[in-house]
């Protein structure tokens, strides 16, 4: 089975989200669980699917100072999980993770720029005379050099990160809705074939296979797209 899919387990409780991974079944082995479900007994179901054989994405989204990076970083690492983001800001923020996750196999990915922002966003944060594609860019390769594993980032930005860092460097897709799918509250998508065609790894989706009528159909359907 293809391992590049990663579903979002974006539910407000850990049996809604052991349900779906029910429903999905044999169609997925790969889940990311993020901040609302981790702050409602998600780290136990970490621990569960990765007990079950599952693969752990931790969407974290850790920004604090070093000190308190590194030793969250060294807790998560000791769960077992797969892949941790944190936000991309300076160097001894992402340093101090990849000191904590030691000689773990935990892979670390720099958040670039969220997939629901765009240039008046930028702008009203103080980020002026910088596109999106322009600041996902500078933070890849701040991420790169750092010592990072990868970056997540739109597939709009996919083909420019794989030449600046190389075929080596790890990058995770969001904002991806098959042919005909509504966009949402995500606002630089792609569909799962394009993305992978513009040089992601792994490409995560939610709600197209998480809401639908059949999720492990949706979700195999995804499957075959990505791997032809």
């Amino acid at each position: 089975m293809n391992n590049r899919l990663i579903v979002a387990l974006d539910f407000p409780t850990v049996d809604e989200a052991r349900d779906c991974v029910k429903e999905i079944g044999p169609a997925c082995r790969f889940y990311k669980i993020g901040l609302e479900l981790l702050f409602a007994g998600g780290q136990d179901l970490v621990k569960e699917l990765l007990h079950k054989g599952h693969q752990i994405f931790v969407d974290a989204k850790l920004l604090d100072i070093g000190a308190t990076v590194q030793k969250s970083t060294a807790n998560i690492a000791l769960m077992g999980a797969d892949f941790l983001t944190l936000h991309v800001t300076d160097q001894k923020t992402l340093k101090a993770a990849v000191e904590g996750r030691g000689d773990s196999s935990l892979k670390l990915l720099g958040v670039t720029v969220l997939t629901n922002l765009e240039q008046d966003d930028l702008i009203e944060q103080g980020i002026e005379g910088c596109t999106p594609k322009e600041l996902v860019l500078k933070r890849a390769k701040l991420a790169f050099d750092a010592g990072l594993d990868g970056v997540v980032a739109s597939a709009q930005e996919a083909a420019d990160i794989r030449k600046l860092v190389g075929p080596d460097f790890l990058i995770v897709t969001p904002g991806i809705r098959p042919s005909g799918a509504e966009a949402g509250d995500q606002a630089r998508v792609a569909t799962p074939k394009d993305a992978i065609g513009f040089g992601a790894d792994y490409i995560v989706v939610g709600r197209p296979i998480t809401k639908a009528e059949d999720p492990q159909a949706a979700a195999q359907a995804i499957q075959e797209e990505i791997g032809s």
